[in-house]
């Protein structure tokens, strides 16, 4: 019996923990409706090709199993929910892309036991205006936060792939 309740009270920490470690900063739809300023458009899909897969796994240096990515248009911007892994779970990012140009990234779920500070503007503004090269890397670098160096990589990664992908979607 007293074998049983400790177990029910390390579960009920064990879940508190996990729901505690995801922070929710801004809801997909509410991020979309922001960049738009504007009611959020109908999500389009852009099915990938073997090159665009190829493109993508080069950037994350790991396997990228879809075979599709949503987005969302109006006016040509677009906007890209995309998430990435930073040490041990995925992070999810909104990015706003305007004329080729980052025009906002935000953290609106981050997972991590540590590095959030990737989620803050101070952070997320070295995005504003950055653009790709053509060997698909960012046109400026990117200053690291310690204790955070897999959460901003992961951020840069899918910069870089949300600028790729708008490429393609506004060609």
């Amino acid at each position: 019996m007293k074998s049983l309740s400790v177990k029910l009270i390390f579960a009920s920490l064990f879940a508190a923990f996990c729901v505690q470690a995801a922070s929710v900063y801004q809801s997909n739809e509410d991020f979309i409706t922001q960049a738009f300023a504007a009611p959020m458009p109908k999500a389009k899909v852009y099915w990938l090709e073997d090159d665009d897969k190829q493109v993508i796994e080069d950037i994350l240096a790991h396997k990228f199993n879809k075979m599709r990515v949503r987005y969302w248009q109006q006016e040509g911007e677009t906007v890209w929910i995309l998430e990435e892994i930073g040490k041990e779970s995925p992070i999810t990012v909104g990015i706003h892309i305007r004329n080729k140009a980052i025009a906002q990234t935000k953290v609106l779920v981050y997972r991590e036991s540590r590095g959030d500070e990737v989620r803050h503007e101070f952070f997320t503004d070295q995005f504003k205006q950055a653009k790709l090269t053509g060997d698909h890397q960012l046109d400026r670098n990117i200053d690291g936060i310690t204790g955070a160096t897999l959460s901003v990589r992961a951020l840069t990664k899918l910069s870089r792939i949300a600028l790729y992908l708008d490429d393609k979607v506004t060609q």
